[in-house]
């Protein structure tokens, strides 16, 4: 792995910071050394957490008006040559508006789109700050854009390998039932339950619907696997999660439509990627060629 990959992911924000020279300039922001004026400073649109609860905000902003904000905020110069763009702290960048605050404590930091978007992600992870999916696609975004492996990003949020693989396996479930998930109406155990359902969609809103616990969602989820299974083609069952996030994740990365049968009694199986015209051919050719 290279040092380019390596130099935002693992230790957070002071991956990028000396230690001493981010408490030093804390006690000089929060002192009143280093602010910027709120109006300078906008959003990061590539960060990875999208909601923002407005009882969350309310909650913060009451605070702030007591206390103040006690934590500086993480900008960077902003791209477009104009201003400041968050990096870390967004949810505290917004209760300060509804505070009414007309300047805010910072930290500036000159990074590239590639570091931004990697703190942007380890920070919100770390704090709790998104819901699963967010989390599983900042997971993804890590995996894909910048080709970190799961290991390295359990390292980076101080989650086990089997927590980063979990969730980004939530990302084969319909939209529908993400939707879900991102607002609260079903658990991560509720999404478990009925990953490998072959219409999840319709037990999502039935939990939903029916308010069932995740006990209850496992034993709807056992109702449904007692009907008969349709089989493929090759005589293999339908698909289970795992598979389709594996077709998923193949056909992206190739960017061709990829399909793979899996008989689970023997173990074996087949991939299919089909092309549309010599060019992709040769391409998948020069793929593996090269390793």
């Amino acid at each position: 792995m290279t040092a380019e990959r390596t130099r935002g992911l693992g230790r957070g924000l002071s991956a990028l910071m000396n230690d001493g020279d981010v408490q030093d300039e804390q006690n000089s922001a929060t002192a009143g050394g280093q602010t910027l004026p709120i109006e300078d400073i906008t959003a990061n649109p590539d960060q990875p957490r999208r909601v923002f609860r407005d009882d969350d905000l309310q909650a913060l902003a009451a605070s702030i008006e007591e206390k103040g904000l006690l934590q500086p905020i993480l900008v960077r110069p902003s791209p477009s040559g104009s201003g400041y763009q968050i990096v870390a702290g967004e949810r505290r960048w917004r209760a300060a508006q509804i505070a009414q605050l007309h300047v805010i404590p910072v930290l500036i930091r000159e990074l590239t789109d590639r570091e931004t978007l990697e703190i942007g992600i380890v920070e919100n992870v770390q704090r709790a700050d998104l819901n699963p999916v967010e989390e599983a696609r900042a997971y993804r975004q890590l995996v894909e854009r910048f080709e970190h492996t799961q290991d390295e990003i359990a390292r980076a949020v101080g989650k086990s390998r089997s927590h980063i693989a979990n969730m980004m396996r939530l990302l084969a479930l319909p939209e529908s039932v993400l939707d879900h998930l991102a607002e609260g109406r079903l658990s991560i155990g509720h999404a478990r339950a009925i990953a490998t359902a072959a219409s999840p969609e319709i037990l999502a809103d039935n939990i939903v619907n029916q308010g069932l616990s995740v006990r209850q969602a496992e034993n709807l989820m056992k109702g449904a696997n007692t009907e008969k299974v349709p089989e493929t083609k090759s005589g293999n069952v339908e698909k289970d999660a795992d598979t389709r996030a594996v077709e998923q994740d193949l056909s992206q990365r190739l960017g061709l439509d990829v399909s793979i049968d899996h008989n689970a009694k023997s173990e074996k199986g087949s991939v299919t990627i089909r092309y549309t015209k010599l060019e992709q051919l040769d391409d998948i050719c020069r793929r593996l060629n090269s390793g």
